[in-house]
């Protein structure tokens, strides 16, 4: 822990309390003082239910904190929530650090290191994945590069969040390298679950019946066992949950896809997959779950079976 502070004195500033900075949120509130901000009022005040002190703008949240944990969408929101007009950096003391969860590309995190130095502050490099209900179960993902001085400053706070914490190197940046190719296979992974669940029901089988047989073989994978159910609440009326939005895959993917084109890499499954997500953002399902990405293989829903013999029928 930084200098000698316990661990009830440490304080924990999360900015952005979307669907994984609330419950990132809620649950560091269980050991340190965290204090909180969103730009959703409706946020802060779950926030403010769940035991993080809610603040009305970013830099009050951050004013004085040890850590700030930022959970953001893109490289462009990591930029303006510490050096944009609200920006957080202006109100850390010197020692502060600050921990990148988001997945922003490895090319995002030089530059924001460079500027965050002239304050006296560093960065730990600590994108996550697992999910809304991981995180608030301290059951994440979290892959890291940092300083070893600098990581250990902010250890019990990742500690805390993460079943699995991986350090794949000591320089800023090496976090989101691996984050990039975790990417990769998530968004094939359920690119790959719709298309096969869509054929299942093209084929005249019961799609549960098919999820259920298709995890306890060879074909399973966490991700088909995860956006598996929500993938066939996608033709729903509501649509499935949103966990994880259509387009944050979007955004995802061209990471993918720009990482590998800076190396002279082909990626060829991983483009068809961003091809799917780019499609369903067009047609209007970017706000969607990520699972609605069914719904671009097969737009229509087989949602009826005729009991004449002549097969299933078409619904929409």
């Amino acid at each position: 822990m930084h200098g000698s502070k316990e661990s009830s004195n440490y304080t924990v500033a999360v900015l952005g309390l979307g669907a994984m900075g609330l419950p990132i949120a809620g649950r560091l509130a269980g050991r340190f003082t965290v204090s909180g901000y969103d730009i959703n009022a409706g946020r802060r005040q779950l926030a403010s239910d769940a035991g993080v002190t809610a603040h009305p703008s970013a830099r009050s949240a951050a004013a004085g904190a040890d850590a700030v944990l930022l959970a953001v969408r893109n490289a462009e929101q990591l930029r303006a929530s510490l050096f944009g007009d609200d920006g957080v950096a202006a109100v850390l003391e010197a020692g502060a650090v600050v921990i990148v969860t988001s997945t922003v590309g490895r090319e995002a995190i030089p530059d924001v290191v460079g500027q965050l130095s002239e304050f006296g502050v560093d960065l730990v490099d600590a994108p996550l994945s697992g999910g809304p209900k991981r995180a608030g179960n301290g059951d994440l993902l979290i892959v890291v590069g940092a300083e070893p001085a600098v990581l250990a400053k902010v250890r019990p706070v990742l500690d805390h969040l993460a079943s699995t914490l991986t350090v794949v190197g000591d320089k800023p940046g090496n976090g989101q390298a691996l984050k990039t190719v975790n990417q990769l296979l998530c968004g094939v992974h359920i690119a790959a679950a719709a298309e096969a669940l869509a054929l299942a029901d093209a084929l005249g089988l019961d799609q549960d019946k098919a999820l259920a047989a298709l995890e306890s073989g060879a074909a399973g994978s966490f991700m088909l066992s995860n956006r598996g159910p929500r993938i066939l609440e996608a033709y729903t009326a509501d649509g499935a949950e949103v966990l994880s939005r259509l387009d944050i895959f979007v955004k995802d993917l061209g990471i993918v896809g720009d990482a590998a084109r800076s190396t002279g890499l082909a990626a060829p499954v991983a483009a068809a997959a961003e091809q799917l997500f780019l499609l369903g953002q067009a047609q209007g399902l970017g706000l969607a779950d990520d699972s609605a990405v069914i719904r671009v293989v097969a737009p229509g829903k087989r949602a009826t079976r005729r009991g004449d013999g002549r097969g299933p029928e078409i619904i929409g």
